[in-house]
């Protein structure tokens, strides 16, 4: 069984920085495609797509909300996925999850077609004064 540990949330001023981190165990993740995705409370908001990465690293994209923000990398060492999260706002506010799916190497999406699977448990991030 694919399991997968998010962890690194916090509570963070407005402008700040976090990197989260999706580890997995007994199983290379460098292997498939990782999501990350963010589930807000905010009324009418439901599950949104942050951002991806292929294996072997070949491709990678950003929902526009983010881009420019937020990197997401691979920590080899670590056989980690790594989202760093810089100047912060507090609509980035929200429990962020990471997924897996067996994906090309040249593209991913930042949208759960049903492709994504193995969710991990998420970590709470909220960005407040």
């Amino acid at each position: 069984q694919l399991q997968l540990v998010e962890s690194g949330g916090a509570l963070v001023q407005p402008g700040g920085s976090l990197r989260l981190a999706c580890s997995a165990s007994g199983f290379a993740l460098n292997t498939y495609t990782i999501a990350w995705f963010r589930q807000s409370q905010s009324p009418g908001k439901g599950r949104e797509g942050v951002s991806c990465i292929t294996y072997r690293s070949y491709y990678v994209d950003y929902v526009e909300a983010v881009g420019g923000r937020f990197t997401i990398y691979r920590d080899f060492a670590e056989n980690s996925v790594i989202l760093q999260m810089n100047r912060l706002k507090p609509e980035d506010t929200a429990v962020y999850y990471c997924a897996l799916s067996e994906g090309p190497a040249d593209t991913c999406e930042v949208v759960d077609n049903g492709q994504y699977h193995s969710w991990g448990q998420g970590t709470q991030v909220t960005v407040s004064t």
